[in-house]
């Protein structure tokens, strides 16, 4: 195996969240150190960055502006950000970006302080997302079934699959990908023992013993 891999970001299939395409990097590459995605817009004055503050997580993040122009807006000031301006936003400042060009490109770099980066598959899961947030339980279900099939490795995966098999009423899956979920990250046994989307299956025995509720 070698010790170094080589890719053009335009090699790197796009994904589509509905709002703008980007490219997992990470996931391509498989890094686990940190967190990496490129985002494109592809029209002036699309959104590039959704509004966010990051004050969940304490996530540090850094925008690099690698196509076009960017208009940056943090905590409401506006900073112009034309091809390789470089943007540090700490926790807790709101941030958001558009486009000032036309497939205007911004990598987004992320990771919490002194905390060892976990990787968990959000990239991949973004695409279901719509499903997931329209109601359609079943088929969001049904396509992260796949996705997990091919990206085993990722425990945000195995847990949003748990939630919408729970939510379209297949308790036994929903269990089993939760405990699949919980085999490779212990963290998300805590986001089980409040989340709603298992309140269809909270009397069940094997939810239970596996959220020790």
């Amino acid at each position: 195996m070698s010790g170094y891999a080589v890719a053009h970001l335009d090699e790197i299939d796009e994904l589509d969240d509905g709002r703008e395409p980007y490219r997992p990097v990470r996931h391509h590459f498989g890094i686990t150190a940190f967190g990496i995605t490129a985002w494109t817009a592809r029209d002036a004055g699309d959104r590039i960055i959704n509004e966010h503050d990051e004050s969940d997580d304490a996530q540090e993040e850094l925008y690099l502006v690698l196509r076009g122009r960017a208009a940056f807006e943090l905590d409401g000031a506006r900073q112009d950000a034309p091809a390789g301006t470089l943007v540090l936003v700490r926790p807790g400042v709101k941030r958001t970006a558009f486009a000032e060009e036309p497939g205007t490109t911004i990598i987004v770099v992320g990771g919490v302080p002194g905390k060892a980066y976990e990787p968990g598959g959000w990239e991949l899961w973004a695409p279901i997302r719509p499903l997931y947030e329209a109601g359609e339980y079943a088929e969001a279900a049904d396509r992260a079934r796949e996705l997990v099939e091919s990206a085993a490795q990722y425990p945000e995966l195995f847990y949003n699959l748990a939630c919408c098999e729970s939510l379209a009423g297949r308790t036994t899956d929903a269990v089993e990908h939760l405990r699949q979920a919980i085999d490779l990250s212990d963290r998300v046994r805590s986001y089980a023992k409040e989340d709603s989307d298992f309140d269809r299956i909270r009397d069940e025995p094997a939810f239970k013993e596996l959220v020790g509720g």
